[in-house]
């Protein structure tokens, strides 16, 4: 085995599985993604940390791939059937979406950085991940034209209700993300319901905050 194939075996069994994540489906897609082809070269050594890993390069705007944990957790909360059409919201170099396209049909992943987004489809491409398009897209714009979605993901947090993502979800449908609203900031996962949202907290997590979906503060006389 591999010194990142080893590594990648210690993060799903010292990292995930404890964590409460049973979905054989989740475990088995994060086995068998390689993270460190979706990270630059020089920060290969650090893919399987419990970290929210920047891959952001050169004068960009600091873009991160977040916690594996992070994440699984809020793949298996938002419960992706085999028919699901699902979105990953600000999928800087598109690790979400490869682990996601291992057991959902078709997944649309949106990227601001045109740079970033360029890799994504590239590194996707490589790893086999022929069911997941790559469209450039600011983080609280979405796809409204490939609407409504089953799923939506958001890669990293929000410091605002992320509405116009809500009314993309089809009836039934579900977004989870990282929610920064107050502190500490919290896994959510929000069902859509006849044209209402209901709400309810996950677990506490810490995410970056996607570009364009932070909190600008009142001016105040």
């Amino acid at each position: 085995m591999s010194g990142f194939a080893t590594a990648r075996q210690k993060m799903v069994d010292g990292q995930v599985r404890p964590s409460d994540v049973t979905d054989i489906r989740i475990l088995d897609a994060m086995l068998a993604v390689p993270r460190e082809a979706f990270v630059p070269e020089n920060k290969q050594a650090l893919a399987y940390l419990d970290l929210d890993l920047d891959v952001s390069e050169g004068g960009a705007a600091k873009r991160f791939l977040i916690k594996p944990v992070v994440l699984a957790k809020m793949l298996q909360a938002a419960d992706i059937k085999e028919s699901d059409r699902v979105m990953v919201v600000g999928c800087a170099t598109g690790y979400a979406a490869a682990v996601i396209a291992r057991f959902a049909p078709q997944v649309t992943a949106t990227e601001s950085d045109s740079a970033l987004a360029a890799k994504a489809q590239a590194s996707l491409a490589r790893n086999g991940c022929g069911n997941v398009t790559v469209r450039p897209a600011a983080p609280a714009d979405g796809d409204a034209a490939g609407a409504p979605y089953d799923v939506i993901v958001l890669n990293g947090a929000t410091e605002v209700v992320p509405e116009q993502l809500y009314r993309q979800l089809r009836s039934g449908g579900r977004l989870v993300g990282v929610f920064a609203m107050s502190r500490p900031a919290r896994a959510t996962i929000v069902t859509a319901s006849h044209g209402d949202f209901g709400r309810r907290t996950l677990f506490d997590a810490a995410a970056p905050v996607l570009p364009g979906m932070e909190l600008v503060p009142a001016f105040v006389f």
